[in-house]
C-alpha cells in the first residue's frame, strides 16, 4: 500500500527514456503511429540524466522508454555511472543491434539485467509484428549474448525474453518456449498489450483500433497452457500474464517510481505512452523533487488511490492486472 498519499519520499526507482528513436515500427507501439525521430535529436542530455541521478536515492534504474536503448550513444556512460553508484540498472532491447561485440562489451559493463524482444518463434509472424527487423539475425544476436555471458563467466545481465501475446502471434508462444530453452536464456516473460487508449484523443485512434483487435486481456488461450507444460518439460522459467477478473486498483507507481521521457517530461509511470496524455511536470523547467513533491504528482496520487482514478489508469493493463 502508499507510504503516504500526501508526501511520499523520492522514489528509488527510476525509469528514464534514453532515447525517443527506434530502428523499427512495430505494430503495437505507438512509434510506429508517429513520425521518426533521429537518433540524436531523440536521445536525452548525458546532463539532464546526470541531474536526475544526482538528485535521487536510487537503487534501481530502468534506461529504457519509447526507442531503442542501443541507438543512444550516451548510453554506455549512463551504465557506468549507475554501476559506479551502486545502482541495479538495465534496459529492454529489440536486439537488432546487439552485435557480438556489443554483447561482449554490456556482459563487460555488469549491467544487471538486459532484456530482449521476441514476439514469435519465426521470422513470418515476428517479421510482420515488428517491421524493419530480421527474425534470424535477432535469434542470432540473443544466442550471441547468452555466449558472451558464459565465456565471461559472468552472472550479468540476467536475461529474459520478453513476449507481447497478441491474436496474430499466441500459437507461436509454444514453439518459442524451446527456442529460447536450446539458447540458454535465463527467462520468458509474456505480457498483454499495455493499454487499450480508450481515454486517449483522436490522435491515438489507430492504435486504439489495433489494440481492441488485437488484445488478450479477457482470454486464457491454449498457447499458454501449452506454453507453460513446454516451460516445464524443458526448465525455462516462465511468467504468463494474469487472467482477467483477478482485480485491479492498488498500483504503486507514483509513490516508488517515477517515468521520465528524454525530453525531460515527468510521468507517473511507463505505461502512459504519449508525453501529451499525462505531464506531473518537466525537468527543464522543476527540480525533480519539486514536481514529485507538487501539487500536479499529489492530485494524482490521491485520484489514483480513489474509487475513481485518473482516465488514464482505467485502460491500464498493470492497473487492472492483466499484465
Amino acid at each position: 500500500m502508499p507510504v503516504s498519499t500526501e508526501d511520499p519520499p523520492l522514489p528509488g526507482h527510476l525509469q528514464v527514456e534514453v532515447t525517443s528513436a527506434c530502428n523499427l515500427r512495430c505494430t503495437m507501439c505507438l512509434v510506429s503511429y508517429r513520425p521518426p525521430v533521429n537518433k540524436l535529436a531523440g536521445a536525452m542530455r548525458p546532463e539532464l540524466f546526470h541531474r536526475l541521478v544526482a538528485e535521487l536515492p536510487l537503487t534501481r534504474l530502468t534506461l529504457q522508454g519509447l526507442g531503442e536503448p542501443l541507438l543512444s550513444p550516451y548510453l554506455p556512460e549512463m551504465i557506468a555511472t549507475a554501476v559506479g553508484r551502486g545502482i541495479r540498472v538495465g534496459f529492454n532491447s529489440n536486439a537488432t543491434l546487439l552485435n557480438r561485440r556489443r554483447a561482449e562489451d554490456l556482459v563487460a559493463s555488469r549491467v544487471d539485467w538486459l532484456h530482449v524482444s521476441l514476439d514469435g518463434a519465426g521470422p513470418q509472424v515476428y517479421e510482420a509484428i515488428r517491421e524493419g527487423a530480421n527474425f534470424d539475425t535477432v535469434v542470432a544476436n540473443l544466442a550471441g549474448l547468452v555466449a558472451a555471458k558464459r565465456e565471461a563467466g559472468s552472472a550479468t545481465p540476467w536475461i529474459r525474453v520478453v513476449f507481447v501475446a497478441m491474436r496474430d502471434n499466441v500459437a507461436e508462444l509454444p514453439a518459442l518456449v524451446r527456442l529460447l530453452a536450446g539458447i540458454g536464456v535465463d527467462e520468458l516473460r509474456v505480457q498483454n498489450l499495455s493499454h487499450s487508449f480508450d481515454d486517449a484523443a483522436s490522435a491515438y485512434e489507430e492504435i486504439r483500433s489495433f489494440t481492441a483487435a488485437q488484445a488478450l486481456w479477457t482470454d486464457q488461450p491454449h498457447a499458454f497452457a501449452d506454453a507453460a507444460r513446454a516451460a516445464r518439460e524443458t526448465g525455462l522459467r516462465l511468467r504468463l500474464p494474469s487472467p482477467a477478473g483477478t482485480g485491479g486498483g492498488n498500483c504503486t507507481w507514483p509513490w516508488e517510481a517515477a517515468y521520465v521521457t528524454s525530453t525531460g517530461t515527468v510521468q507517473p509511470c511507463c505505461m502512459v505512452m504519449g508525453d501529451d496524455r499525462v505531464s506531473l511536470g518537466n525537468l527543464n523547467e522543476s527540480s525533480f523533487a519539486a514536481i514529485w513533491h507538487g501539487p500536479a504528482y499529489r492530485d494524482f496520487r490521491q485520484r489514483l488511490d480513489s474509487a475513481e482514478p485518473p482516465d488514464v489508469c482505467r485502460g491500464c493493463s498493470l492497473y487492472r492486472h492483466t499484465f
